[in-house]
């Protein structure tokens, strides 16, 4: 009896060749993007110690709760997949010391993170974010310029239809005020609220502002409004961030019931929502986590930063027609009838990757009208054809698959025949272009 095919664990997704062109151009667009405004690559470990994210991400969040995937390592240590890239972001910064480095730290990654949830459109348990950490910078001008990565992001892939929804949920002293105010409010309400939201009445009451059920949400309408409960410095912060916003022409909307899924937020709190994919339309969000660093060990450093879920972005490009830059096309493929010719075939491609062309010769032994319908159908754009009358010539024909042209290929010169040949064909493109007017 035939084993069964394996297949992939409920909640991930194989990224497969014929789209992984999708991938590699959004995230290198992210990430250039992001080193406009100075930030820098951080790679960190794909596990932690579980503590980190139990103190960091906060013990009333439902991805402590419910949702992160913790085991017991041979050492007997709580070890935990991350499910975000925040706190490894930060434990990295203590550990070795980037604060006594010249402030503010620019760090920005892509990363897989796992958290247990339900899967559905756009939410894996296995999930991909990119991300910026700004350590070390207190202006709102570091608000409003984090907030402008992903809107200049989202600009240059061409995405349309989405919203910055924007809110401030103040610093621990005037929240204090807030959440007794939102207690007040939720107790009279309890019989009414889901069992989940109970457990956050006592914890953290500013979470039921964030709950899912249209009963919750319908009861969370006419809550206290935290803008209302800001202190001094927070709110003039928040007006200051919405005039550099302003000036960026970079439009928003405040939105008070955003808060954040973790416990680490202050003050600034964003998303960036799309209407394309249905309910699940956020595709960006962050804040400031100005307490952070303290609370994890090290000096005061008031930070911030976001995270982006890749996937969702992909969705989202899709849905609305965008353009993906493709992959290069093969630059040539050779053609070997016999073995002579196979062993050519593998040195002159040698020698054109050597130089940087794409070359690619046959590998499994096809006939030569089966390697011509391969070539084809791999888009390269040239062909080579090698039997054994070219290598006794040490000339073969080099056609050209988009306009049929076919030139002299010198066998002992192959790189510079293929350079010339490429070249050629580049500017006749070129020209061709020029004349349509494109």
């Amino acid at each position: 009896m035939a084993s069964k095919t394996p297949s992939a664990v409920r909640g991930t997704l194989d990224v497969l060749p014929k789209d992984s062109y999708k991938w590699q151009y959004v995230e290198r667009v992210l990430m250039e993007t992001a080193s406009l405004f100075g930030f820098s690559e951080i790679r960190v470990p794909v596990f932690e110690n579980t503590d980190l994210f139990q103190r960091s991400v906060g013990d009333t969040t439902d991805v402590v709760n419910k949702e992160m995937y913790t085991f017991e390592d041979k050492g007997g240590r709580s070890i935990t997949l991350r499910p975000e890239g925040t706190a490894g972001t930060v434990r990295s910064f203590l550990e070795h010391g980037l604060y006594n480095e010249a402030l503010p730290v620019k760090a920005c990654y892509v990363l897989s993170c796992y958290r247990y949830e339900k899967p559905q459109a756009g939410r894996l348990r296995e999930f991909h974010q990119f991300g910026v950490e700004c350590f070390g910078a207190p202006s709102p001008v570091a608000d409003a310029e984090v907030i402008a990565i992903p809107y200049l992001a989202f600009e240059r892939l061409g995405i349309k239809n989405i919203q910055l929804k924007l809110n401030s949920i103040g610093c621990p002293e005037c929240r204090a005020k807030y959440l007794e105010a939102l207690r007040e409010f939720f107790s009279s309400k309890k019989d009414e609220l889901c069992e989940t939201c109970n457990e956050r009445l006592i914890k953290n009451p500013m979470r039921i502002l964030d709950c899912k059920s249209p009963v919750c949400s319908k009861i969370a309408e006419d809550a206290p409004k935290m803008l209302d409960f800001l202190c001094d410095d927070c709110k003039e912060h928040f007006e200051t961030l919405k005039s550099l916003l302003d000036a960026q022409n970079i439009p928003y909307v405040i939105d008070p019931t955003i808060v954040r899924g973790l416990d680490y937020y202050t003050r600034t709190v964003f998303e960036f929502v799309s209407t394309d994919i249905g309910s699940q339309g956020t595709v960006c969000g962050g804040g400031r986590y100005d307490g952070l660093v303290s609370q994890m060990g090290g000096p005061y450093t008031p930070s911030l930063g976001f995270a982006m879920g890749l996937e969702r972005l992909i969705m989202v490009m899709e849905s609305q027609g965008c353009e993906f830059e493709p992959d290069e096309p093969i630059g040539i493929y050779i053609a070997p009838m016999g073995q002579a010719a196979s062993v050519k075939a593998l040195k002159l491609c040698f020698d054109l990757r050597q130089e940087g062309f794409s070359a690619i010769t046959d590998t499994v032994g096809r006939g030569l009208k089966a390697q011509m319908k391969y070539a084809d159908k791999i888009g390269a754009k040239f062909v080579l054809v090698l039997g054994d009358d070219e290598l006794e010539k040490g000339v073969a024909s080099l056609k050209n698959m988009k306009n049929g042209e076919q030139t002299e290929f010198d066998l002992n010169n192959g790189v510079q025949s293929f350079y010339d040949a490429f070249m050629a064909s580049a500017y006749a493109e070129m020209e061709n272009s020029v004349e349509k007017g494109i």
